[in-house]
């Protein structure tokens, strides 16, 4: 189709034998760019559809594109790896430096097999991988403190990214995260308990490749373009100045903010944790990932006195978001600023992922009220708005004293089905819900999304431009066809904020100077190509979609849609099943 990649070098790791290996994959790059296509297909070869997730036969497949290091905004890295949460295709995204230093060490992609006998890190400094002794690191309470202690350790500061996982990566909670850098994420679907079932402490990459384009003049044309859509957008602009914490009043004013467990779509405390109210109370700093010109990440100063000595004090820089302040949050009933941002800390501590941590939590508190479990099972009183009861209950998490403790650990799901409480367990092909009730477009997209994420389709976009509400049909359509065009934006691999700056026309223009000439209508077929693909991997490691079903929560609580009906649901899932057997997949 067209020519080879310039970087099309994939470094194979076997954690087994402590082994490392390059293979050059022009065939892979050339067909399917790099990225969640390139991703895919590795992760096909690996022959791993019926493996455990927790067994040392899942591999990780860590895969970055032709913009990372190249453009503005092509700052994002994809995990790929089975699920220990959802039980079919883990797919995570992670900005701060990891993508760039990837790149720049020489690599289109990083393949990990097996699992290590002790506890160990990875070093790849380009073309040298060590494997380190990380006995010492394993057991940290905090995963700040073990992403300092390899900062200090390591060498090319300024060049690398250091990934890695907290306690509850350790303990394999099914929802772990992997940090990057202090205040980005490998967040959903478990990553961190994969990590921590191979005794994989952490990943430190570097590298100073240079990186060559064929035509320079029309290469720093494009770019500049590019960086002025960007740094011109309204929007962008907000993403600096607000973060996405801008969407917390928007959505409470529309009654589309899910507030404790969902029982309300509405938080009276919503202005203490929006964009508004903390960029003027505790903002501290804003930072960017690399390649990108925004600066979006935006950073809380939460400043506390040492214990017993009241006149000394240390500032702990805290990043926030909007699904954090909703997860952690109006989730929780957590209106108190300070007390959400201690919570999200002691969460990001422990290594897990906001999101599903506050939605368990909400659950669990929502059946503490209903009878379904005492607090012979919870160890202590679970309360709305009870941010220092969440403080321990996400130790208890991590340690998992108990039966219950153990069962929330394997996520909202799990624990509904073994405690009770399915009807208000918010959990969306397994993985526990994003923060948008704007109505059936989101949800649709949260069942029938490959991750069952937000930002796999838009769905909650696209709910507020419906103004009178389509055939289910036909808005599962738009969403298999604005995650097909995704699936391009996640093979370049960039920022989905910045998917209105990048078209089908900008990314041909971007794509030629790279020495890789394709058409705009050749990357929508390419597109459609790789979500089948990843469509029919996802069902052949054991994704059932005509299980699919909304929980019942959804249905009883108005969106600014009105009330959703479950026939609608029925009828667009249904939909979704024909399409996918017309196209052979299941």
């Amino acid at each position: 189709m067209y020519e080879p990649k310039p970087f099309s070098k994939v470094l194979y790791i076997d954690l087994n034998r402590r082994t490392s290996w390059v293979e050059e994959r022009d065939d892979l790059v050339e067909e399917w760019l790099g990225g969640i296509g390139l991703g895919i297909q590795l992760l096909k070869e690996e022959s791993m559809t019926s493996v455990d997730p927790l067994s040392p036969e899942n591999s990780i497949i860590l895969a970055v594109g032709p913009f990372n290091a190249t453009y503005p905004l092509g700052s994002k890295t994809v995990a790929l790896f089975k699920s220990p949460l959802t039980g079919n295709l883990g797919e995570s995204y992670a900005g701060g430096r990891s993508s760039v230093s990837i790149k720049l060490a020489g690599y289109m992609a990083i393949v990990i097999r097996g699992a290590s006998e002790t506890p160990i890190y990875l070093a790849i400094h380009e073309d040298r991988v060590h494997f380190r002794d990380a006995s010492a690191l394993w057991g940290m309470t905090s995963s700040f403190t073990v992403g300092r202690v390899i900062a200090e350790r390591e060498p090319s500061a300024g060049y690398r990214s250091i990934l890695r996982i907290g306690p509850a990566g350790e303990k394999l909670v099914r929802y772990a995260s992997v940090m990057v850098e202090s205040f980005r994420h490998f967040g959903r679907l478990g990553l961190g308990a994969v990590f921590g079932s191979k005794k994989l402490k952490a990943i430190v990459i570097s590298g100073r490749k240079a990186l060559k384009v064929e035509d320079k003049v029309a290469y720093k044309k494009v770019y500049d373009e590019i960086f002025e859509k960007a740094v011109r957008s309204g929007l962008m602009k907000k993403y600096h100045e607000l973060g996405t914490t801008m969407n917390v009043l928007p959505l409470n004013e529309l009654g589309a903010l899910p507030t404790m467990n969902l029982k309300s779509g509405r938080f009276e405390q919503a202005e203490n944790i929006s964009g508004e109210e903390m960029a003027s109370k505790v903002l501290g700093r804003r930072i960017a990932c690399s390649g990108c010109p925004v600066a979006c990440i935006h950073l809380a100063a939460l400043r506390e006195p040492y214990p017993h000595e009241p006149f000394f004090y240390k500032t702990v820089f805290i990043s926030y978001d909007y699904e954090l302040a909703y997860a952690l949050g109006s989730m929780l009933g957590i209106g108190k600023r300070e007390g959400f941002l201690k919570l999200l800390h002691f969460v990001e501590s422990a290594g897990l992922d906001a999101i599903s941590t506050g939605v368990c939590f909400a659950w669990a508190t929502e059946a503490l009220e209903k009878g379904l479990i005492s607090e012979r099972e919870t160890l202590l009183r679970l309360k709305w708005g009870d941010y220092e009861s969440y403080i321990k209950a996400v130790k208890m998490i991590v340690e998992q004293p108990n039966e219950f403790y153990k069962e929330l650990a394997l996520g909202v799901r799990n624990a509904s089905k073994h405690f009770g409480g399915e009807e208000f367990a918010l959990s969306f092909g397994g993985n526990e819900m994003p923060g948008y009730h704007t109505g059936p477009a989101a949800y649709l997209g949260f069942l029938v999304g490959g991750r069952h994420s937000h930002l796999d389709n838009a769905g909650y976009s696209l709910d507020q431009k419906i103004r009178e509400l389509p055939p289910p049909e036909e808005l599962v359509e738009k969403l298999i066809k604005e995650e097909s065009w995704r699936m391009v934006l996640n093979s370049l691999v960039i920022c989905l904020f910045a998917r209105g700056i990048y078209d089908a026309e900008t990314v041909s223009e971007a794509l030629d100077p790279l020495g890789i000439p394709v058409p705009p209508e050749e990357l929508h077929r390419l597109g459609r190509d790789i979500y089948k693909q990843r469509y029919s991997l996802k069902i052949q490691m054991g994704f059932d979609p005509t299980e699919l079903k909304p929980p019942g929560r959804i249905l009883e609580v108005p969106t600014p849609h009105g009330t959703l009906e479950e026939e609608y649901f029925e009828r667009g899932l249904k939909h979704f099943s024909n399409i996918l057997r017309d196209w052979d997949i299941i």
